[in-house]
């Protein structure tokens, strides 16, 4: 198989937005929200040295009260969701590349070198390891007693949950050039359905890997392998018979779970992800719009374009809101009838570290002046678990947050 080539086109803008003079234009600044609603930061933790340099969407996981989260060297820690407070720590000293996962008992993640790690949630301790074909960017999901993981060379492997050995292997060619990064497979009544690079969508038997269906969700474009990037970067969502799947430089689709069949689509550049409420799909465009999508027939109910270029994240539902976060460490709450921006704030913002580089945000009309810290980048999606959100950003520092009105 011949092997992908990456990129990271967050790098790229950020980098590009460095220089002077730059044909990119640079982020939107962010203006004052008027009337806004008072977000607590309850507290923040350090996380081992974060992704680093590395463009990883690591974020953490909860089972009840107690959360875990883990940096890219493997520093892992268990921690108490109302305090913060570490209840252990574990070094695997392991090459982390896909996010945490915890799922029948145990805790999932991927590494760089192509294994997959079984961890026992009370400790941390190992429990297996697989060593499948390449890196695993997505996390590994499970059910039924079986891991699914997804490799950057375009396999699925099926593990066993117990002791990790292999059930079924699903092969498929991936395109020259891809983004950095993978969707997650999901797993749901027996059924596996998953995102390729190729801008398909795919949907097997979690018990043996047979293929049901394959659907085109995009077709690459262009004269050049950068113009053809279709990936399927987004991890799809599924609620009821339906699937909700997103592509970079393609479409937002929604399709039939058990033929395959595309119901509706709508162009649209997506990379970083997608949520599901009852009546509408929430979508970060690659581009910073934020769009909300009637679910049933994919019209735009509303855009919100204050956030244009700022990378933001896949969106989070709380009561309510989707939030988002920025490439600068903000935190952006936004109604999901109206699209009105209604709170923001700011990761470790009691730090003194994280105030050395401050963006200002002005009035309408005006311009932030000072520099961006990369350092601040949010790459994963918030998570939502009780009435706190948690954000992890590149450094590593993982903040609680909530409305005051709450």
């Amino acid at each position: 198989m011949k092997k992908p080539v990456t990129i990271i086109l967050l790098a790229i803008l950020l980098s590009a937005c460095a220089s002077s003079p730059s044909p990119v234009k640079p982020p939107l600044a962010l203006t004052a929200l008027s009337e806004a609603t008072p977000v607590v930061e309850r507290w923040n933790l350090q996380v081992g040295g974060g992704v680093d340099d590395l463009y990883l969407r690591l974020r953490p996981v909860f089972d009840g009260k107690q959360g875990f989260a883990i940096d890219y060297r493997g520093y892992l820690v268990a921690f108490d969701t109302a305090t913060g407070n570490v209840r252990w720590e574990r070094d695997l000293g392991a090459d982390v590349a896909g996010a945490l996962n915890l799922s029948e008992g145990l805790l999932l993640l991927g590494t760089s070198s192509g294994r997959v790690l079984a961890l026992d949630p009370a400790d941390g301790k190992p429990k297996w390891e697989a060593q499948v074909s390449s890196e695993v960017l997505a996390l590994p999901v499970s059910d039924r007693g079986i891991v699914v993981a997804r490799t950057v060379d375009g396999r699925l492997f099926a593990l066993s949950a117990s002791d990790g050995s292999q059930r079924w292997v699903y092969d498929r060619n991936v395109p020259v050039l891809t983004l950095r990064g993978t969707s997650a497979p999901v797993i749901k009544d027996g059924l596996v359905v998953a995102g390729l690079d190729s801008g398909k969508l795919v949907a097997l038997t979690l018990d043996e890997g047979t293929v049901l269906w394959e659907t085109t969700i995009a077709v690459p474009r262009g004269r050049s392998e950068l113009e053809r990037i279709v990936d399927i970067d987004a991890d799809p969502v599924l609620v009821g018979e339906l699937a909700y799947v997103a592509t970079y430089q393609g479409r937002v689709a929604c399709v039939d779970l058990a033929s395959g069949r595309l119901i509706w689509v709508r162009d649209m550049s997506v990379h970083s992800g997608i949520a599901v409420d009852p009546y509408r799909v929430f979508v970060s465009d690659a581009e910073g719009r934020v769009w909300a999508l009637d679910r049933y027939n994919g019209s735009v109910l509303w855009k919100q374009e204050s956030l244009l270029r700022r990378a933001l994240t896949g969106p989070a539902l709380t009561s309510g809101y989707i939030v988002v976060g920025d490439f600068n460490g903000f935190v952006h709450w936004i109604k999901r009838d109206s699209g009105q921006i209604v709170a923001r704030a700011r990761v470790g913002e009691g730090d003194a570290a994280a105030e050395a580089k401050e963006e200002r945000v002005e009035g309408e009309g005006k311009e932030a002046l000072t520099p961006y810290s990369r350092s601040r980048n949010i790459l994963a999606a918030p998570v939502v678990a009780g009435d706190d959100l948690f954000v992890y950003d590149r450094r590593g520092v993982l903040s609680a947050f909530r409305l005051a009105q709450q």
